[in-house]
């Protein structure tokens, strides 16, 4: 080889030594800028998260499920993105169960977390299922969520199969959107199957299988059938403690107390808790049975002084304060809508139709009644004639019952205050009292005023005849008040709407009760 040749090839190897050492050299700088960009994005998304408590301390009722789904939104709106069920709850409504599923499932971007310390029963662990993750005490209790309806006896019975086959597709869907093992979730709702722990004969995999799927699985004789789930037997329904259900994957972690909680999740400590307000209690209580049949009794009691009182509007004012409390705790208690309003208002216009339109008892006063009594049931029960059972059907009963009562206290309540109302401090400016008599003195009696004496002393009622005329001092609706001459007494038409400043006629003279006509109407 040349020497010229043999200097190329020499300082082409140096070249190449050269490049390869200053690769090496630079490689831990690569390295360590990778390592460190991967870290920074690892701490990064290791950052404590915002989260939520929301307690379930109760049965699943209507009430309650409205209001865990204001709380769900409140949490939300704050900017939660870990929203954390307290769940101690023996279970509930079937129908509000489901919602409060399907709210948890639909929940997007949110991660939520059910936490049991003590009971999750029926379906208090079907909203636990429904979770993403479930964190649960050692010696707390899950399960047991078979549908159960009442009798026409009284007594609870398990559910037909229409309603177990509809409960059991939910459950299944709802384990296999959470990742939690299908068949046991079933046997949660489903106390006739029998779970199996098998074994893939070629991977190894363990998995729970019912012996209904295993009856109609494919590929059974790729699997080994091992022994039932001690809690999975025939005749009962899966309910585990804590330890047993992690064990067995229908549970994610282990808890001792609640500081764990927030370690376990990566949430920000302390997390805030969206308890029951005082606006809750509230809505609570107005919507038990003794303050719903208090708020009808008072609200009509109050509109029947209103229409005989015209003017006051006092009487007006605490009718539409009972009937708007009344609705509105019923709309955030899920139980009333729009249509039980209107409904409601259609029955005062008829009935008002009834009263001033067209005297006597017709079509327009039943309908009124039947509208006004149904929209008040309606609004105490969210009604799905699909879904009506013996249950359903009961609590119906019970809704229609305190409305009837409430209408009954009504009429009760009219009879006491036609006796006692004038003598109701603040309520007896409502009626009529005679004005103050003349005293007899020697001067009256001696020019012959006794007798004047003795007539002031008689109510208008007493004195007045039929075919006197007098003026309307109010409105009649049948009920005001006439005047004749410088006397004023309570009168009624016979369901005519007369105005004020009206000349009137007396027809007729019932015990205390004096009955007018337009004078024009007997000209």
């Amino acid at each position: 080889m040349e020497p010229a040749n043999i200097l190329t090839s020499t300082a082409e190897s140096m070249n190449r030594i050269f490049r390869i050492a200053c690769c090496l050299a630079l490689m831990p700088l690569v390295l360590s800028g990778v390592a460190s960009a991967q870290v920074f994005k690892q701490n990064a998304g290791d950052a404590p998260r915002p989260a939520a408590i929301i307690p379930l301390h109760e049965d699943i009722s209507l009430l309650s499920g409205a209001l865990l789904e204001r709380k769900f939104q409140q949490a939300i709106d704050a900017g939660a993105q870990v929203i954390i069920f307290d769940i101690n709850s023996p279970g509930g409504r079937l129908d509000v169960s489901f919602k409060l599923m399907d709210m948890v499932l639909d929940a997007k971007d949110i991660e939520t977390v059910a936490v049991i310390e003590k009971d999750a029963i029926s379906g208090g662990s079907l909203l636990a299922l429904a979770c993403d993750k479930i964190l649960i005490r050692p010696d707390a209790r899950i399960g047991d969520s078979g549908a159960i309806v009442m009798g026409e006896d009284g007594a609870w019975r398990y559910a037909d199969a229409k309603s177990r086959s509809v409960l059991a597709q939910k459950v299944r869907d709802t384990a296999a959107a959470t990742g939690r093992p299908q068949a046991l979730a079933e046997k949660l709702v489903d106390k006739d199957l029998i779970v199996y722990s098998s074994t893939h004969r070629k991977t190894g995999e363990r998995r729970y299988i019912s012996d209904r799927e295993w009856a109609s699985m494919e590929d059974v004789d790729q699997w080994d059938q091992g022994k039932p789930v001690r809690e999975a037997g025939k005749e009962m329904f899966f309910t585990v403690n804590g330890t047993r259900a992690v064990e067995l994957g229908m549970a994610d972690h282990l808890i001792n107390n609640r500081d764990e909680i927030a370690n376990i999740l990566n949430v920000q400590s302390p997390i805030p808790e969206f308890k029951r307000t005082s606006m809750d209690t509230v809505i609570w209580l107005l919507n038990t049975p003794v303050v719903c049949f208090l708020l009808i009794v008072i609200g009509l009691a109050a509109l029947a002084i209103e229409l005989s009182a015209p003017g006051v509007g006092v009487g007006g004012l605490v009718s539409v304060l009972c009937f708007s409390l009344f609705f509105w705790s019923r709309f955030l208690g899920g139980t009333s809508g729009w249509l039980e309003v209107i409904l409601f208002l259609l029955g005062l216009i008829f009935i008002g139709c009834e009263l001033f339109v067209m005297p006597g008892f017709g079509i327009p006063g039943l309908l009124g009644i039947l509208f006004t009594m149904g929209s008040l049931v309606m609004a105490s029960q969210r009604i799905s004639l699909g879904d009506m059972n013996t249950e359903a059907w009961s609590s119906v009963g019970t809704n229609l019952l305190t409305v009837m009562g409430a209408f009954l206290g009504f009429i009760v309540v009219l009879v006491v205050m036609s006796q006692t109302i004038g003598s109701i401090p603040g309520l007896g400016r409502l009626t009529l009292t005679p004005p103050p008599l003349e005293p007899l003195t020697a001067d009256s009696l001696a020019s012959g005023g006794s007798t004047v004496a003795a007539l002031n002393r008689q109510p208008l009622w007493q004195r007045v005849n039929i075919g006197d005329r007098g003026i309307t001092d109010s409105p009649l609706r049948p009920s005001g008040r006439i005047r004749i001459e410088t006397d004023v007494a309570d009168a009624t038409t016979e369901g005519d709407f007369v105005e004020s400043g009206v000349d009137v006629t007396v027809i007729d003279v019932r015990g205390s009760l004096i009955v007018v006509r337009r004078s024009s109407q007997l000209m």
